[in-house]
């Protein structure tokens, strides 16, 4: 129930007479344990303020306890929200996460108005698993970055390493070329070499021929002059 801010809940005065002894419980001081579990109880789910009509407005959480019906009503709620939300029943969801925490909180200030110390309890061990949850939540978000940036850069490592078999496989064409150019090149000297050779050797055959006739002929001559002279 929603009530202005001003409006504070008024404790009852008590002008009975004081009980006996053997039954402290039903004296006046009875009363503290609810404002304290009404205390707790603000302070572990904080009221909802709001702005209407140019006056502030504040709800707070029910101090009302809860029977067997509610809880089986909040139950069956809960349920309902689930499919009505379409919350995944496995994995990591925020809307199933979401509503379990609600309906933690709930159970939370059932228990806060029977035993306040439980519900103490129980608020440690709802900080405690959110703590977790949310440890686990930024360790799944560095993980997926890190994850991200580790596939971007064997992603850029890829094609820079297609860049560069491409440019290998250019430069091994050139050099492809540049072999067989100079193989051609090879052949040709070694042919026009061989060719010359031959003229050379065929040169000299016919020089040495030419020689030896002239040697003969020259020879022929110093006989015939020596010779009429014996």
């Amino acid at each position: 129930q929603a009530r202005p801010l001003k409006v504070s809940p008024q404790q009852p005065v008590s002008t009975g007479p004081v009980p006996p002894p053997p039954k402290p419980k039903t004296t006046p001081t009875a009363v503290d344990p609810t404002k304290q579990a009404e205390e707790i109880l603000n302070a572990i789910l904080p009221p909802r303020e709001w702005v209407e009509d140019n006056q502030l407005w504040i709800q707070q959480v029910s101090t009302t306890p809860s029977t067997r019906m509610d809880v089986v009503h909040l139950q069956e709620e809960l349920d309902l929200k689930l499919q009505q939300r379409q919350a995944r029943e496995t994995g990591i969801c925020p809307v199933r996460r979401e509503l379990y925490s609600q309906c933690f909180d709930e159970l939370i200030r059932e228990v806060t108005i029977n035993c306040a110390e439980r519900g103490l309890l129980l608020l440690r061990v709802r900080d405690e698993i959110r703590m977790t949850i949310a440890a686990y939540q930024t360790l799944y978000e560095s993980s997926v970055a890190f994850g991200m940036r580790k596939a971007l850069q064997a992603e850029q490592g890829k094609s820079d390493m297609e860049k560069r078999i491409l440019e290998l496989e250019d430069e091994k064409r050139e050099l492809e070329r540049q072999v067989n150019e100079q193989k051609a090149k090879c052949e040709a000297v070694e042919k026009r070499e061989s060719e010359r050779r031959q003229v050379e050797e065929k040169k000299h055959g016919e020089e040495v021929q030419f020689l030896k006739r002239t040697n003969q002929q020259l020879k022929a001559q110093l006989e015939g002059i020596i010779a009429p002279k014996k």
